[in-house]
């Protein structure tokens, strides 16, 4: 079914079913869409439906409608799109019609458009231009910030794991500023409850009418980018508030769900070596996390560069570089990046190199791994892989950018058993060998066997 939904403005977060042929849009309290918005002409634009596709049209408005950040008089819409009137920002999204562009070939991606393509050619700058404000605050970490990236981009979710005194809760404001993103931070803590995380209903008077109700007060898991900051520091109640956030992009009070704000992160940290107190992540919500991101020491050079720069009184503030509008473009592209054969049948190779299972499992598997990786590690190195190649400035994927998103995204996923304690190897290390081991298909996996 068609639909839009509001990101910004006055109606945000509104999400409108297309039921009837067309929507007349403006300041104008007669209009479908009354948009309360001084930026907005009475009569601004018009939703309409011809030949079974939706456009929109600028009804000669003072301020103009943007499709896509192009000032536009009228053009078909298709799913992703952003229109922008006034203030106010939806996306446009037609699941029938995706579904029938794909019927044909069910493996064939979306066709990305002209100006998607155009944004991905510019990625490379803004992902130099991203790094270069990030730099300003946070010295050294590159791998880490290509992964955060790579994660934003795909549209996942990330634990970043590292001693105390590594940025990592600065590096992810800092992040939030480039990008343009509302940041809320949470301290897990052992008396932290769900209701802290989502919010809570509470009992008010009506100023207008003297009777007593109930309002829903948001917590701060209404934001674009949520720090859950020490997540295993707090009761597994309240782990698994996060679970429905960060799946379904909404939340549950009572009897009433509220959808996010798109877009929306969850990127929770952890401390290695301190873990008395604390409530291990079980391995359903570890899956949840696309990466498990290690934040390491700084290199000599850099460490000299921070005492450097934070003992002294300057402070920088790093500049926006990407607008929501953009974030969500580059996120609909991730999708519509094709994926060869190949690659998709290396993944399938590496992902089930991980389970013992498997009669074709490598020996390092078979002695030192107790459970393997399930289906959503592939998904996830496929979407890691596209993310890449966007930030490259590309619109394909090889198994290079594979091997590249493995060790991020199997190594939370992989269990190592007693006998790879007792050599000191770590799923860390099973995955670096898998690398080794596993090969790229070769002409003999495209040879259609003859059934026996």
């Amino acid at each position: 079914m068609p639909e839009i939904k509001f990101i910004s403005g006055p109606m945000e977060g509104r999400v409108l079913i297309l039921n009837a042929p067309k929507y007349t849009i403006g300041r104008k309290s007669n209009r479908d869409l009354f948009f309360n918005d001084e930026s907005c002409s009475g009569e601004h634009a018009e939703l309409r439906l011809e030949n079974n596709e939706w456009s929109i049209v600028d009804l000669k408005s003072s301020n103009g409608t943007w499709l896509n950040q192009k000032k536009i008089s009228s053009a078909v819409l298709a799913s992703g799109d952003s229109v922008k009137i006034g203030e106010s920002v939806f996306v446009f999204s037609d699941s029938e019609k995706s579904a029938h562009r794909t019927s044909s070939d069910p493996h064939a991606p979306p066709t990305a458009s002209t100006d998607e393509l155009a944004l991905v050619e510019k990625m490379r700058d803004h992902a130099d231009r991203i790094r270069k404000e990030v730099g300003k605050v946070i010295v050294g970490q590159s791998d880490v910030l290509e992964q955060i990236l790579m994660c934003i981009l795909a549209g996942g979710h990330a634990l970043l794991i590292g001693l105390p005194g590594m940025a990592k809760t600065l590096t992810v404001r800092t992040i939030a500023q480039v990008l343009n993103l509302k940041f809320k931070r949470v301290q897990f803590t052992p008396d932290l409850m769900p209701g802290d995380i989502i919010g809570t209903d509470v009992l008010e008077t009506n100023a207008a009418t003297g009777e007593k109700e109930f309002r829903f007060i948001r917590g701060p898991i209404f934001c674009n980018l949520l720090l859950a900051d020490e997540i295993n520091r707090t009761p597994p109640k309240t782990q698994a508030a996060l679970l429905e956030a960060m799946q379904e992009k909404m939340v549950t009070a009572g009897n009433t769900s509220y959808t996010l704000e798109e877009p929306f992160f969850v990127l929770a940290t952890q401390n290695p070596i301190e873990q008395e107190g604390t409530y291990p992540l079980p391995e359903a919500q570890l899956d949840r996390f696309m990466f498990n991101i290690w934040v390491d020491y700084p290199l000599p050079h850099e460490e000299e560069e921070i005492l450097r720069a934070t003992t002294g009184g300057a402070r920088i503030e790093p500049k926006p570089v990407l607008t929501q509008e953009e974030l969500l473009q580059l996120q609909a592209v991730v999708r519509k990046v094709p994926v060869s054969d190949h690659v998709i049948k290396y993944v399938t190779r590496l992902v089930g190199a991980t389970r013992r299972q498997n009669a074709d499992a490598p020996q390092v598997t078979k002695t030192f791994v107790s459970t393997g990786a399930g289906p959503r590690a592939g998904q996830y190195l496929i979407l890691a892989a596209k993310a890449m190649a966007i930030l490259d400035g590309r619109i394909h994927v090889s198994c290079a950018d594979i091997r590249r998103a493995a060790p991020p995204v199997l190594r939370h996923r992989i269990l190592t058993n007693f006998a790879a304690d007792s050599e000191g190897l770590t799923s860390l290390d099973i995955v670096k060998k898998l690398l080794e081991v596993v090969p790229e298909p070769g002409a003999e996996a495209y040879t259609n066997k003859p059934k026996q």
